[in-house]
């Protein structure tokens, strides 16, 4: 595939699916602790330069991105335990709960940012903290398997 500047883009999907099987895990693992460091940084800043609500929502907006992901490996063992062999039912399966989760997610935190705007603003950047953290990760781990490229 190209894109319309001519440069070619490879799926990264053979580059995840070629890595050990220990690595999501791993990757979680390490995810999960560099999140809570980041947020408790985040926490220690943000006392400093906002509104005490707003530190808190820090925390909270972590532990919000952390729950989510145990709530997803849940769902993920569950399918594997009914050995459900259809891959499109299996997608369909995780992502119709996944967004109903988000969604959920979404309103409540919306709701949060309305009523209390340093709180809500707070656990919206916990969750970018949390992303970023994922994101970084995930960079590494292809990087060090040899990268999409």
């Amino acid at each position: 595939m190209s894109s319309k500047s001519g440069v070619s883009f490879r799926n990264p999907l053979p580059v995840l699916e070629n890595l050990p099987t220990d690595t999501l895990p791993r990757l979680l693992r390490r995810t999960t602790v560099s999140a809570i460091l980041a947020g408790l940084v985040g926490f220690v800043v943000a006392l400093f330069i906002a509104p005490p609500l707003a530190a808190l929502g820090v925390v909270l907006g972590v532990g919000l991105a952390v729950l989510n992901l145990r709530f997803l490996d849940r769902q993920a063992a569950k399918v594997e335990l009914r050995g459900e062999q259809n891959s499109k039912a299996i997608r369909r399966q995780l992502g119709s709960k996944t967004t109903l989760r988000l969604a959920a997610m979404t309103v409540v935190v919306l709701i949060v940012v309305f009523l209390n705007a340093p709180l809500g603003i707070g656990i919206v950047s916990g969750l970018v903290i949390y992303q970023l953290v994922f994101v970084a990760n995930v960079m590494r781990v292809v990087a060090s398997s040899g990268g999409v490229g």
